[in-house]
């Protein structure tokens, strides 16, 4: 991120003809995901790329009307192994916070999509209750879809679109679990108007994750009230924010063949690094 400006103060005692002194040009903007801001920064820094994970704090932010920039990871390219950005998520995945006005007033950073919804609920007071019954219920939902919509639909999106041929019990194995979890949702929400009664985190978590579920399944004929869901919160002016941003920069990856074949070398396959 670019510094602000910072003009020196005039010595006690100037005379009025003296010249103000020089300002110093200001420093170069800092390449994504290299450094953790200075104390004293105002805004969040959400470190991210377009894909359901990052939905789900993009879409928080907007909710909470909290002033954020933008970090691009583009781990088509490998940049969440770099070492700074470790410091802040060790599991060298994104979407990671840093919030220089965290507890205290000192900065915090914040990796896992779920731990951040939760503290950023408990900083605003917003989409996540302070009764501890009806947190209850968020948390249940929040945490099925961090144990079970998102990696299973993750998996069958890998399997269905990136794994070789001969993996037909796999794909079967993961659509049929994405299937199975809809019928989950749609049943939830046939009684309610969201998952945990109220619009929370719970609805922004699973939201991204059910978009990419519904290019396996026919959830308008199957799952109606899943369908009407996503629908609605999809209308919500801070949703449209939240799922539009970056999403140029994925466009422009996808649009580039050399660019998919080096995403598919770094993403599939890893192992610990030492």
């Amino acid at each position: 991120m670019a510094k602000s400006k910072k003009s020196k103060a005039k010595p006690a005692g100037a005379k009025k003809a003296a010249k103000p002194a020089p300002r110093k040009a200001p420093a170069p903007a800092k390449p994504a995901a290299k450094a953790l801001p200075k104390p004293g920064a105002r805004p969040i820094e959400l470190y991210y790329w377009p894909t359901p994970n990052g939905w789900k704090i993009s879409i928080m932010l907007e909710e909470c009307a909290l002033p954020y920039v933008m970090v691009p990871v583009n781990i088509g390219k490998g940049e969440q192994f770099e070492p700074e950005f470790l410091r802040i998520a060790p599991n060298n995945r994104m979407p990671a916070i840093v919030d220089p006005g965290g507890p205290g007033g000192k900065p915090i950073s914040v990796f896992e999509s779920g731990a951040i919804l939760q503290y950023l609920g408990r900083k605003t007071g917003k989409f996540y209750p302070a009764d501890e019954r009806a947190r209850v219920a968020v948390d249940e939902w929040l945490f099925w879809q961090m144990a079970g919509l998102g990696p299973m639909t993750g998996q069958a999106n890998h399997f269905l679109n990136y794994a070789k041929d001969g993996n037909d019990y796999a794909r079967k194995r993961y659509v049929d679990e994405v299937h199975r979890l809809l019928g989950v949702m749609n049943q939830r929400l046939g009684g309610n108007e969201y998952l945990a009664g109220d619009y929370s985190i719970a609805d922004m978590a699973c939201w991204g994750w059910v978009i990419g579920a519904s290019r396996m399944h026919d959830i308008g004929r199957e799952f109606p009230n899943v369908k009407a869901w996503r629908e609605k919160i999809g209308k919500r002016p801070a949703v449209e924010r939240g799922f539009a941003l970056g999403r140029e920069l994925r466009e422009r990856q996808n649009n580039d063949p050399k660019a998919q074949e080096e995403s598919r070398r770094i993403l599939f396959g890893q192992r610990a690094r030492a």
